[in-house]
C-alpha cells in the first residue's frame, strides 16, 4: 500500500487588518484526497501515508495600496515534515510568483513585493509545494490557494463623457426628460459603499433637476421660453460612498439647448404697403412684403395669400422660401387706361400650427396693399405672336405674299412703320411696305434650293423710334413641277449570250427634285426611235421602278457586244416633265448559272486604238452637247435629263466589234 504525507499551509497576516479564509472545495493537485484539507502525519521513513483530512485555508485578503516601507507580509507555508534542518525547500508558483509574490524557500514565509491595486487585478491564484532538497521529490501534494485584494475607496466616480449635449423643447412641462448622465466607479461594488454613486446638481437650478440614483436630468421650471433664453449650462456631481462625507466625487457639464416650438404668430411690422408698377407681363414681381416671426426653422415658415380686394384675379402672391417674404406678382396684363389703382388684403399665416398653443391667439396677421398702375409708353403690339405665309416657287418678282399688323397699345395710338430685319434676309429676297405691312418678293424663288425662309419684321413707332417690336415670319415655298425625273444612278448592265426571251437583266429607279402633294408617280418607256425592232423591252412596274427584259433568245457578242437603250422617264404632275437616260448593255459569256465570265470579244479596232463602238459613243455625246449649245432656249427643257456617259464609258475595255443603239 502506497503511503502519502501531507503538509499544512499556514498563513498569517502581518497588517492590523484581519485575514480571512474559506475552506478549499473541489480542488485537487494529483494526490488522492477525499476532503480538501491537509494535515501533518509524520513518518520515520519519510514516506507519504494516507491520513485523516480536516480543513485548510485557501482564500486570503490583502489590503490594496499598501504604503509601508517593507514588503507586505502575506502568510507562511509550513510542512510538519520540516524538521528545521533545511532538508525541505518551499516553492511558490502561479499568478505573480517570483515577482509580485516571493517565498523564503527555507522558512516558507510569503511576502508581496509592491503595492497591489485591486482595480488592476482583484484575485491571484497561486500553488504551494514542499520538496526534498536531496531527492528533488515533493514531500507534500501541491496545494492551490487564492489571494483576494481587499478594496479601499481610492477611485473617484468618472462620467462617461466630459461634456454632455442635450436638447429639450421650450415650454415643456415640469419633469420632462432631458438627458441621462452616467458615472462609473472603479472600486469594488460588492464591498462597502466605495462604488455607490449618488448624483446631485451643482449648477443649473431652478431650471433643471437630477435624480440622485439614475442621473436623469429633468426640467424643473414651467414654460421656459427659447425666445427669452436658449442656452443653459448645468453642472452635475457624482459622489461615491453613497454621497456621505469623505466620499470621492467627479463632475460633468451638460449643455442644454431649448428647441423651438411654434408659440409665436407672424406679425406685419406695418399695416399698409404701397407699390407702383408699369404695364408688365404676367409673372413680373412688383413688390415684397414680410411678416416677422420670433420662432425659427419650420415654425417660422410663412404662407402669404390674397384674401380680398379689387385685384384678386389681377395679382398673385408667392412666398420666397429663403427670405420668407411675400412677393406680389402680376397675374394678368395691367392697363392704365382701364384701372389705375388696386387695393388688396394680404394675409400671412403659419403652415405648421401646434394645437396646444392656439390659446395664444390666431397664428396669422393681415396687411393692406395698394398698387398704383403707371402710364408708360409701350412698344407696338403685333396681332399675332408669329406669322406663317406660303408662296409658289414660280411666283414673279413683286408678288404679294401676305401682311403683318401692329399698333400702339397706348391711348395716343401713335402710327407705326414696318421694316425687314436684314440680318435675317441677307439676300434681300423679300421686302415690306413700310406703311401697311404687306410682304412681297424681290427675287425669284426656288423650292429645291430653300424650302423655308425665316425672317423677322420690325414695327417701330414713328414718333418714338425707341419703341419697337419684332415678330418672326415663316415663309414656305410651295413646289411647282419644274424638274424632270432622272435615273437614280448610272446604269450599265450585261446580258448573257445564252439568255432567254423575257429575262430580267436590270431594274431601273428614278428620282425627282420636286415634291408633289400626292407623291411621285414615274412612268418608264423606250424612246420612240428605239421602240420598234429593239432587242430589249421596258416593263413599267407601276411602283416608280421598271425592268429591262430580253426580247429574243440568245445574243452574239461577236456580232454585237454593246447595246445603248434610250429610256424615257416621265412624272405624273402638271406640267409633265420627262427626261431620257441611256442604259448600256454589254453582251457577255456566262456560265450555266448565269454568272458573267467574260465580255471580251475579237473586234475590229480603229487605227486610233479605239473600237468602232467607242468612237460612235463619243460622237453621240459630242452631238448631244452641241445640240444643247446651239438649240434655242425654248428647247432646253426637252433636253433636260438627257445623259451622256462619255466620262463613264470605258474606252480601254475589251475590243468591241460593233454596237447598236437598240
Amino acid at each position: 500500500m502506497r503511503t502519502y504525507r501531507y503538509f499544512l499551509l499556514l498563513f498569517w497576516v502581518g497588517q492590523p487588518y484581519p485575514t480571512f479564509s474559506t475552506p478549499l472545495s473541489k480542488r485537487t493537485s494529483g494526490f488522492p484526497a477525499k476532503k480538501r484539507a491537509l494535515e501533518l502525519s509524520g513518518s520515520s521513513k519519510n514516506e507519504l501515508n494516507r491520513s485523516k483530512r480536516s480543513w485548510m485555508w485557501n482564500q486570503f485578503f490583502l489590503l490594496e495600496e499598501y504604503t509601508g516601507s517593507d514588503y507586505q507580509y502575506v502568510g507562511k507555508l509550513h510542512s510538519d515534515q520540516d524538521r528545521g534542518d533545511g532538508s525541505l525547500k518551499y516553492i511558490l508558483s502561479g499568478d505573480g510568483a517570483g515577482d509580485l509574490f516571493i517565498i523564503n524557500e527555507n522558512t516558507g514565509d510569503i511576502q508581496a513585493t509592491r503595492r497591489l491595486d485591486r482595480e488592476e487585478k482583484p484575485v491571484y491564484i497561486l500553488r504551494a509545494q514542499a520538496i526534498n532538497r536531496k531527492t528533488g521529490r515533493p514531500v507534500e501534494p501541491e496545494s492551490e490557494f487564492i489571494i483576494k485584494i481587499h478594496d479601499i475607496n481610492d477611485n473617484e466616480p468618472i462620467f462617461t463623457k466630459e461634456v454632455y449635449t442635450a436638447t429639450v423643447p421650450e415650454m415643456s412641462d415640469v419633469g420632462t426628460f432631458v438627458v441621462q448622465v452616467t458615472a462609473t466607479d472603479a472600486d469594488d461594488p460588492t464591498y462597502g459603499n466605495s462604488a455607490k454613486v449618488v448624483y446631485s446638481i451643482l449648477q443649473g437650478q431652478p431650471y433643471f433637476s437630477v435624480e440622485s440614483e439614475t442621473g436623469i436630468i429633468k426640467t424643473a421650471l414651467l414654460n421656459m421660453d427659447r425666445e427669452n433664453r436658449e442656452q443653459y449650462q448645468v453642472v452635475i456631481q457624482a459622489k461615491d460612498m453613497g454621497g456621505q462625507m469623505g466620499g470621492l466625487s467627479g463632475t460633468t457639464t451638460v449643455n442644454i439647448t431649448l428647441t423651438d416650438v411654434n408659440d409665436n404668430p407672424p406679425r406685419f411690422p406695418q399695416s399698409t404697403y404701397q407699390f407702383k408698377t408699369e404695364s408688365s407681363p404676367p409673372g413680373t414681381p412688383i413688390g415684397r412684403i414680410k411678416a416677422s416671426d420670433a420662432d425659427m426653422g419650420e415654425n417660422a415658415e410663412i404662407e402669404y395669400s390674397i384674401t380680398e380686394g379689387e385685384g384678386l384675379d389681377m395679382f398673385d402672391v408667392i412666398t420666397d422660401q429663403e427670405t420668407q417674404e411675400g412677393i406680389i406678382t402680376v397675374k394678368k396684363i395691367l392697363d392704365f387706361e382701364k384701372k389705375k389703382v388696386y387695393t388688396l388684403k394680404v394675409e400671412a399665416s403659419n403652415p405648421h400650427v401646434e394645437p396646444r398653443f392656439l390659446y395664444l391667439g390666431p397664428f396669422k396677421d393681415s396687411a393692406t396693399v395698394r398698387i398704383m398702375v403707371e402710364d408708360v409708353d409701350e412698344p407696338p403690339v403685333f396681332s399675332k405672336l408669329a406669322y406663317i405665309l406660303q408662296i409658289r416657287e414660280d411666283a414673279q418678282i413683286n408678288t404679294t405674299i401676305g401682311s403683318v399688323t401692329a399698333q400702339d397699345p397706348d391711348a395716343a395710338r401713335n402710327p407705326v412703320k414696318y421694316s425687314v430685319d436684314r440680318h435675317t434676309d441677307m439676300d434681300r429676297i423679300f421686302n415690306i411696305d413700310s406703311g401697311n405691312g404687306s410682304i412681297f418678293t424681290s427675287k425669284l424663288l426656288d423650292r429645291e434650293t430653300l424650302l423655308w425662309h425665316n425672317i423677322t419684321v420690325i414695327a417701330t413707332e414713328i414718333n418714338n423710334p425707341k419703341q419697337s417690336s419684332r415678330v418672326p415670319l415663316y415663309i414656305k415655298v410651295l413646289d411647282v413641277n419644274d424638274n424632270p425625273p432622272e435615273f437614280a444612278e448610272f446604269y450599265e448592265t450585261f446580258v448573257c449570250e445564252k439568255a432567254k426571251a423575257d429575262q430580267l437583266i436590270q431594274t431601273l429607279r428614278a428620282v425627282d427634285k420636286d415634291d408633289p402633294y400626292s407623291g411621285h408617280q414615274f412612268s418608264f418607256s423606250l424612246a420612240p426611235e428605239a421602240a420598234s425592232g429593239s432587242n430589249f423591252t421596258i416593263q413599267d412596274n407601276k411602283d416608280n421602278t421598271a425592268g429591262i427584259l430580253t426580247r429574243k433568245n440568245g445574243y452574239n457578242r461577236h456580232e454585237m457586244s454593246i447595246y445603248l437603250l434610250p429610256v424615257v422617264i416621265s412624272d405624273n404632275d402638271y406640267p409633265v416633265q420627262s427626261s431620257t437616260g441611256t442604259v448600256t448593255v454589254r453582251v457577255c459569256a456566262c456560265d450555266h448559272q448565269g454568272n458573267m465570265q467574260s465580255c471580251h470579244a475579237e473586234a475590229l479596232v480603229h487605227p486610233t486604238g479605239l473600237s468602232t463602238g467607242a468612237l460612235i459613243a463619243i460622237l453621240l455625246c459630242i452631238v448631244t452637247l452641241l445640240g444643247k449649245l446651239l438649240l434655242p432656249a425654248s428647247y432646253l427643257p426637252m433636253l433636260r435629263g438627257t445623259h451622256c456617259y462619255c466620262g463613264s464609258l470605258d474606252l480601254s475595255a475589251s475590243p468591241i466589234k460593233a454596237y447598236s443603239p437598240i
